[in-house]
């Protein structure tokens, strides 16, 4: 009984060949695809910033500035004219509260604003700054950005949350490592083409993250970016996507910079 089995499966061994699509899932990881990049920067304009602005959320849209800032007392989302640095449109939280990131949810024309140990978010009209609601959250809050589908948030720690951008619950955690190692105090963040774009606090650092996986692709060094150094730490990105442009400012900072990100080890 056994013997035309195994007769069988041997001239199948000997005389089969793997179909494409088994070719495909045989086929090994693109190391390419993995590897670590480093970044250094060159600045390409300097534009005007307010060195009273505790810069903690920052993002462009429709050629103007978006910037909300924090510190007890001095909270506030702001509409900023890039070229002046002029504030054109402000609305201030109250003295209670400490803001934190900013992001545009476009598919309803409005802006999310969270703040730090209060546990709470707010949800503001465009256009007119009124706010529309507010919303609890159960971590502390960071950073904010959204992938379009998600609003995705940062707590310090080492991990990533996605929110469902209508009930503002946790549909997903993503933990963020760098070589296999935990990478914490993520701080402002924008998504670009796919790409996580995220301050590190207290460093010149700005860390690329896969949103997929979790995994730090690449590191941008901006040392040296505001020489002398006047104000508190980097953090602030923005992206313009039509001018294919982004910039990058800090903590009281009197400057906002376009930059553009070299690879310096390919």
């Amino acid at each position: 009984y056994w013997v035309p089995i195994l007769l069988i499966l041997a001239f199948y061994l000997l005389t089969h060949n793997p179909t494409d699509t088994e070719k495909k899932l045989e086929k090994k990881p693109d190391k390419k695809q993995d590897k670590f990049i480093l970044y250094d920067y060159e600045v390409v304009k300097t534009f005007p910033h307010d060195p009273a602005a505790f810069t903690q959320g920052l993002f462009f849209d429709q050629g103007f500035l978006y910037e909300g800032t924090g510190l007890y007392g001095s909270s506030n989302l702001r509409k900023v004219d890039l070229e002046t640095g002029k504030v054109l449109q402000i609305s201030h939280l109250d003295k209670s509260l400490f803001g934190e990131g900013i992001v545009l949810w476009d598919k309803n024309d409005t802006i999310v604003q969270i703040t730090w140990q209060e546990h709470i978010g707010f949800i503001y009209d465009r256009k007119t700054f009124e706010i529309l609601g507010n919303f609890s959250l159960s971590t502390e809050g960071w950073g904010i950005t959204s992938d379009g589908n998600h609003l995705i948030l940062r707590d310090g720690s080492d991990k990533l949350y996605f929110l469902d951008p209508i009930n503002f619950k946790i549909v997903k955690r993503l933990y963020v490592k760098s070589k296999g190692k935990p990478v914490h105090r993520i701080n402002e963040m924008e998504y670009v083409d796919g790409i996580i774009y995220a301050n590190i606090w207290l460093t010149h650092e700005i860390v690329m993250i896969d949103p997929r996986s979790g995994r730090v692709k690449g590191l941008i060094n901006l040392k040296n970016i505001l020489v002398p150094h006047s104000g508190d730490v980097l953090n602030g990105i923005a992206y313009d996507s039509k001018g294919k442009r982004f910039f990058v400012t800090g903590k009281n900072w009197p400057k906002l910079f376009q930059v553009e990100f070299v690879a310096t080890d390919i």
